[in-house]
């Protein structure tokens, strides 16, 4: 049985078909990246897995069980859970507050979402911020704020939203070697990504979407290669690779 598997998912804006008939599994354990241009449909996408969204079509089912109707507080406890494109943490609490109240999705125990935080802090290198207010952290912190909220939640397949936009090379690099250890603790990740070094380095499939539909899949090596792909969003620079 797939982790995740999506049958058919169609979402409408009026007359926009932001996601058109798009299927596909995800196995546990497994890491998915989905690329596309913008406006392809990729966040609609996971506003619709993760109940922010209904679906206009199609089924979604994680671990055996569909999804529709589900609110997003319900699917977080459910165990799949994402980060936001814009990060929005609560600005005027502590790094170890904000991630606490992620813990809190768990346990009702403050002594227990405390321990849950600060091992979660210190994984994602934010030890020595645990105090900062997160008004005060960096965009690259925010970002680490931003994953560690979600790891809190201790969840069983984790949906990234961009999670490296706006990060030098070297923060991307760490970052991989980070995604790659939670990959290794058992976490299963769905990734949205534009930082293609990053796709290449994680993603042992790519899903690819254009206009909402799903126009190609298959390892990464090969669908940078595909026509198709390279005419929709990756460019001259993989046409002549």
């Amino acid at each position: 049985m797939p982790l995740l598997e999506l049958k058919k998912v169609s979402k409408n804006f009026g007359g926009l078909k932001a996601v058109s008939q798009v299927s596909f599994s995800l196995e546990k354990g497994e890491i998915l990246g989905i690329i596309g241009p913008n406006g392809a449909g990729k966040t609609t996408l996971f506003n619709t897995l993760t109940g922010f969204y209904k679906p206009d079509e199609g089924e979604i089912w994680f671990e055996g069980e569909k999804l529709i109707d589900l609110k997003p507080h319900q699917i977080c406890k459910k165990g799949m859970v994402r980060t936001f494109q814009i990060v929005k943490p609560f600005l005027e609490l502590t790094t170890l507050d904000n991630v606490m109240i992620a813990a809190l999705n768990r346990t009702k125990h403050i002594h227990e979402a405390t321990e849950k935080a600060l091992r979660t802090i210190e994984m994602v290198g934010l030890k020595d911020k645990a105090q900062t207010l997160a008004t005060g952290l960096t965009l690259p912190h925010r970002k680490r704020l931003e994953l560690a909220r979600a790891l809190a939640t201790e969840p069983k397949l984790l949906l990234l939203d961009e999670v490296m936009a706006g990060l030098t090379p070297t923060e991307v690099d760490e970052l991989i070697r980070l995604l790659k250890e939670i990959n290794r603790q058992g976490i299963t990740i769905l990734l949205i990504e534009h930082v293609m070094r990053g796709v290449m380095a994680l993603s042992q499939r790519v899903i690819v979407l254009n206009y909402g539909e799903k126009i190609a899949e298959g390892v990464p090596e090969e669908v940078v290669k595909n026509r198709q792909v390279i005419d929709a969003y990756l460019g001259e620079e993989f046409r002549n690779a």
